[in-house]
C-alpha cells in the first residue's frame, strides 16, 4: 500500500499557564485505504495529535507530510486550500448549521472549493447522502434530525470533496450503541470499498479494536 501520511519527530508544547510538553517525538506513518484508531486516556494527547495531523494546529516541532506533500511550513491560505481538497472532518459534535437543510450542509465544502458547478455539487451531495441512507431527509432542516442522523449528514459533508483522508474525533461519543454501529459500518465501507483512509480518535476500545490498526498514546508518547 502507498503511504499517505507521515510524521517525523513531532513535539508539541502548551505554554499556559506553564510550559508543558503534550506530545513527545511522535513518528508514524499511515497507508492509503487504512482504518486507524488513535486511543489513550483523557489527557494523553490523542486529540492534540489529530489536530496536528489534520493541519488545524500548526504550532509544533517536526514534520508532517500528507498525500506526498510536506504540509509543515505552508502558509495559511495554501494550507486551507490543501485541507479542503484532501481532508474530511468528522467531530463528536456534528457542527451542522441548524437553519440549513441536510443537503445544503453537505454542499458547503464543495461550494467553497469551487471545482464544480452548483447543480453538479447538488448531485454529488445527494449521492453522498444516499450512501449514508439519508436521501429521504435531504431537504429537512438539520436541526430537525436526530443525533444519529445529524452525524451521518456530517460524514456525508466530510466526503463531498472526495478527500484522501477522513479525520474523526470521537465520532460516536454522543451516539447510542445502535447509531455507533451504523457509523462503524459506514467507516468500514469508506475505507474498504471507497478507498479512503480514516484516522479516528476514540475512547471506545471495542470500536477501536475493530479498526485495521490501533495506535496508543500514553502521556504524549506513542507506545504502539
Amino acid at each position: 500500500m502507498d503511504e499517505i501520511l507521515k510524521t517525523e519527530h513531532l513535539n508539541k508544547y502548551f505554554h499556559e499557564p506553564d510550559t508543558f510538553q503534550v506530545l513527545t517525538d511522535i513518528s508514524l506513518s499511515v497507508n492509503s485505504r487504512e482504518f486507524v484508531a488513535l486511543v489513550g486516556k483523557s489527557g494523553s494527547g490523542k486529540s492534540t495529535l489529530l489536530y496536528l495531523l489534520s493541519t488545524l494546529d500548526t504550532s509544533y516541532e517536526g514534520k508532517i507530510s500528507i498525500n506526498n506533500m510536506q504540509v509543515t511550513g505552508l502558509r495559511q491560505n495554501a494550507l486551507a486550500k490543501f485541507r479542503n481538497d484532501n481532508i474530511g472532518f468528522v467531530f463528536q459534535f456534528h457542527f451542522l448549521l441548524p437553519e440549513f437543510t441536510a443537503l445544503e450542509n453537505v454542499m458547503m465544502p464543495a461550494l467553497k472549493q469551487g471545482k464544480y458547478r452548483r447543480n453538479e455539487i447538488e448531485e454529488r451531495a445527494m449521492d453522498k447522502l444516499r450512501q449514508m441512507q439519508m436521501e429521504p431527509f435531504a431537504h429537512k432542516p438539520s436541526s430537525k434530525l436526530s443525533g444519529g442522523q445529524q452525524q451521518r449528514v456530517a460524514i456525508a459533508r466530510a466526503l463531498i470533496n472526495d478527500p484522501a483522508i477522513v479525520m474523526a474525533d470521537e465520532p460516536t461519543g454522543n451516539l447510542d450503541t445502535a447509531n455507533s454501529e451504523i457509523v462503524f459500518e459506514i467507516f468500514k465501507d469508506i475505507v474498504h470499498n471507497k478507498g479512503r483512509t480514516i484516522i479516528m480518535v476514540t475512547h471506545d476500545m471495542d470500536f477501536a479494536h475493530r479498526a485495521d490498526r490501533v495506535l496508543e498514546l500514553v502521556d504524549g508518547k506513542l507506545i504502539r
